[in-house]
């Protein structure tokens, strides 16, 4: 008896351990930022999850792929800008996949070809933008090499959300000669400054001539005016202008005594 009953324990136990082992490769668990790709027999059967599912076992192979947002680094590009200015742009993209069939079927890894795509598209999109382009308009070329970029990976079934210029190296030379260029702007905003004010105060006192020589009293309360300026200042030499009509009198009444003797 004892025979039989070991050979039947032995036959349950194998039983179980190939129903366990066929369940371990039949049973399949995706994320829910994720989906697997099925193929049966080679032949592309579809797109499945997220949740629990079945595949049968030898049969079916499924591959996964993250349906959530990457970010890729794109590394420093030298590149010539447009102007025969030697540079060095460095930049991160943002993208994910939209089309999972597509991404597996359509191409090898899409992570290095969308990388490999960047690179080329950052050298190529400097390369026709003049540097003060590069420097002030950002935004436009940041909307440029999304645009350029999601085109070619569009096949892949993957979408180029953002790409931002992150930072641009300039050599030493031309950094030396941007900083002497914004110098002369500077100068050249500040003597412009000063001619205006300049031409301003030359129309005032112009305006304010006319107006004087249309009242003399007007010198006059100028001269006081003037005058109490300086006192209040409490200066020990106290300088009083005298006006030239004033002593234009003088002299008059000096001439007619030296006539009358």
């Amino acid at each position: 008896m004892e025979g039989p009953l070991t050979a039947v324990a032995c036959f349950v136990i194998a039983a179980l351990v190939i129903l366990i082992s066929f369940l371990g490769a039949a049973v399949r668990i995706v994320q829910e930022y994720e989906r697997g790709v099925i193929f049966r027999l080679g032949r592309l059967v579809g797109a499945k999850g997220p949740g629990l599912f079945f595949l049968i076992p030898v049969i079916d192979r499924m591959v996964k792929v993250d349906l959530r947002t990457i970010t890729l680094d794109i590394p420093s590009q030298e590149a010539i800008t447009h102007d025969n200015v030697t540079v060095r742009v460095n930049a991160v993209a943002y993208f994910r996949v939209i089309d999972p069939q597509k991404a597996v079927v359509q191409i090898e890894d899409f992570r290095r070809a969308t990388w490999q795509i960047a690179q080329t598209t950052l050298r190529s999109v400097i390369g026709e933008a003049d540097l003060d382009e590069l420097l002030a308009n950002r935004e436009q070329i940041n909307d440029k090499l999304a645009q350029i970029i999601d085109v070619q990976t569009e096949p892949w079934g993957v979408k180029v959300s953002i790409v931002e210029v992150k930072d641009v190296e300039l050599p030493d030379t031309m950094q030396r000669a941007m900083a002497r260029q914004a110098e002369a702007e500077r100068e050249k905003r500040a003597k412009i400054i000063h001619a205006e004010g300049e031409y301003q105060a030359a129309q005032q006192l112009r305006e304010a001539a006319a107006t004087m020589s249309g009242e003399p009293t007007a010198m006059q309360l100028r001269y006081l005016q003037t005058l109490t300026e300086i006192a209040a200042e409490k200066n020990s030499t106290l300088i009083f202008p005298v006006p030239i009509d004033i002593i234009s009198a003088f002299s008059d009444m000096a001439r007619s005594l030296t006539k009358k003797q």
